[in-house]
């Protein structure tokens, strides 16, 4: 049994060092092909950090436990709320100029809708997998399109910022992603495999396994990066990164694995998980959205309510581990 718990540790461990070697490398290989700053903030960070998700999710359905891939998705989107963005605004409030991130919130929301609908029969088909993909290649279009004309939102300066605190040669870049991209897999089939073992030993399903200690594993790159943001004022990267981790989360993660094989879902997955998360998501984009126009901050009193919604979920969920 410690083989398994090991197996974890270590798979955590690799899975977060990777992913930031991966994020690194992607972003500065992205500066070199030409590409926005604003554009590298909003795809290439944001779909970085959900890298880890997506190489757990890919392996599980591969391996047959589609149930880890949903709750690793959902879990590690309730995380980024609740852990990343509330403890992040415990410490210091966050103020939210960016444009950009305002447009992505409705779009959240919608995505949140559209996941409900497809989990009421219980079942996520390869239909409906495809479906997320190809939302996902029309929020990537759109991305696209949008970095053309808002050149001037505090995102970019942001973004510039950061990347040129890890500027790095061509080849140091391109290295770093190909030797990222390989440990990511590594790490993911450890983890995966750990993960499964104490499911069995604990005769608890996947998917709880998935919304408790790999949901919030494969958040902690989105903390680091989101802490290192805040260490440089950037509170607007923060933001975005929860924002377009849980875009990809949802639409990415869930529709890789979906296509690999349909997903079963139970009920209480709708009632319990997709529930606290979508409201988790509208507490979020009520409390950074500017009705009037002028920047809104993100208090430590808001931070608070974020972060103790996470804590008694996650309580919760371990009760459920406990009790079994």
């Amino acid at each position: 049994m410690l083989l398994p718990f090991f197996a974890v540790v270590v798979g955590l461990v690799l899975l977060v060092w990777s992913a930031e070697k991966f994020i690194d490398g992607a972003a500065a290989t992205s500066r070199w092909l030409g590409l926005s700053p604003l554009l590298i903030g909003m795809l290439v960070i944001g779909f970085g950090t959900s890298a880890p998700e997506m190489m757990v999710s890919v392996l599980a359905a591969i391996q047959g436990n589609p149930g880890l891939a949903v709750g690793n998705a959902y879990g590690s989107n309730i995380a980024n709320i609740g852990l990343v963005l509330g403890f992040v605004a415990l410490i210091a409030p966050l103020a939210v100029h960016s444009g950009v991130i305002r447009k992505e919130m409705p779009l959240l929301i919608g995505v949140m809708l559209l996941t409900g609908y497809m989990l009421y029969d219980g079942w996520i088909s390869r239909g409906e997998a495809i479906l997320l993909l190809g939302a996902l290649a029309l929020f990537i279009g759109v991305s696209i399109v949008r970095s053309r004309g808002q050149q001037d939102d505090p995102l970019v300066g942001e973004v510039a910022e950061a990347l040129d605190s890890k500027a790095m040669s061509r080849g140091k870049a391109i290295m770093w992603t190909l030797i990222g991209l390989i440990l990511l897999i590594a790490s993911s089939r450890i983890l995966v495999w750990g993960a499964v073992e104490i499911a069995v030993a604990f005769g608890v399903s996947d998917l709880i396994i998935g919304l408790t200690v790999v949901a919030i594993g494969t958040s902690l790159p989105e903390l680091a990066s989101s802490i290192s943001a805040l260490r440089r004022k950037e509170h607007d990267m923060v933001l975005g990164n929860v924002v377009g981790s849980n875009l990809f989360n949802s639409l990415a993660v869930v529709g890789l694995a979906g296509v690999i094989t349909p997903i079963e879902v139970g009920r209480e997955v709708l009632i319990r998980d997709w529930s606290v998360m979508t409201f988790m998501t509208l507490m979020m984009v009520f409390f950074a959205f500017s009705w009037r126009g002028r920047p809104r901050r993100i208090n430590r009193i808001e931070g608070g309510m974020l972060f103790s919604m996470f804590i008694a979920y996650t309580g919760y969920m371990v009760s459920i581990v406990v009790m079994s």
